[in-house]
């Protein structure tokens, strides 16, 4: 799915990835590999990135955790239930399920759709689960605070999906791992940018313009950045939002440091890191207010 050039291979175990070539000038393949090591230290489900090379081009690697789509699972509202272990397994995205559950939602409009809010994946999950929905809004809820601490601005609703597989005759279902943090972490500027930016201390201006995937109202122009949807969503729902929160005690100044170091030194710039490594404590310290 995307517009972004990519392909399937299996590796020698048998284990199919997928292979993205990062968008020319952007370091969109580290942003990857950063933003899933974080997700590591928060304790969130992600799936598994590494960093790659194919015929000497640089990308990232996204092991799988699905397999083809069975139009019959589409048909089952079971509660969610653990699938480890259990195959196949199968990946039914945000805009299906909004589709689902709204008749009038357009699940072709990716961008700027100002019916993909958080109030809405809510209400769509509560009926696809029959009201037994908590632990997957949790789970949606860790994945807006990690877009909040990595300033992902691409949680549009192909970028979270449910997982469904056959137990004992009949579908089950969880939320399926985070995925595609490619937009993330300042990938997309130029190290004159973040240079700037960082001279004039004005990360925090960059991460404030921001302008996230999920909106707040459908009567919004714009979504809110990362980090405003956090602050917003606590205030409504601190139930859900401060549990990942006082996780976040998890991702100490030293651990990302370390995760932001692990990747080799000639697949990212020096401004690049600075920069994101910036971005994250400024974001940080901003979540931190809201449940220290």
């Amino acid at each position: 799915m995307g517009s972004k050039p990519k392909f399937w291979y299996t590796d020698d175990d048998g284990q199919r990835w997928l292979f993205k070539y990062p968008t020319a000038k952007t370091g969109e393949h580290w942003a990857e590999k950063i933003a899933a090591e974080v997700a590591a230290a928060i304790g969130i489900n992600h799936a598994r990135v590494e960093l790659a090379l194919f015929e000497e081009r640089r990308g990232s690697a996204t092991e799988s955790f699905a397999v083809v789509e069975d139009s019959d699972m589409i048909a089952s509202l079971d509660t969610a239930e653990s699938i480890d272990g259990h195959r196949p397994r199968s990946l039914y995205h945000g805009n299906q399920l909004l589709a689902r559950i709204f008749g009038d939602y357009d699940p072709e409009k990716r961008f700027r759709n100002s019916r993909h809010t958080l109030e809405n994946i809510w209400l769509a999950l509560d009926r696809f689960f029959d009201g037994i929905s908590h632990r997957s809004k949790k789970t949606i809820a860790e994945y807006v605070v990690l877009d909040a601490v990595i300033g992902n601005t691409d949680r549009h609703h192909e970028n979270w999906a449910l997982l469904g597989g056959r137990v004992a005759k009949r579908w089950v279902w969880i939320v399926a791992p985070s995925y595609d943090h490619a937009s993330s972490l300042g990938r997309e500027i130029s190290d004159d940018r973040r240079d700037k930016l960082l001279a004039d201390k004005r990360v925090s201006y960059y991460s404030e313009r921001a302008r996230g995937g999920i909106y707040w109202s459908k009567n919004d122009r714009r979504a809110p950045g990362p980090l405003e949807l956090v602050r917003r969503s606590f205030n409504r729902y601190p139930a859900l939002f401060t549990p990942t929160l006082k996780q976040l005690e998890k991702l100490c100044n030293n651990t990302m440091t370390d995760v932001v170091n692990r990747v080799p030194e000639d697949w990212m710039t020096p401004s690049s890191r600075m920069f994101a490594l910036e971005l994250m404590r400024y974001n940080m310290s901003e979540l931190r207010k809201l449940a220290p």
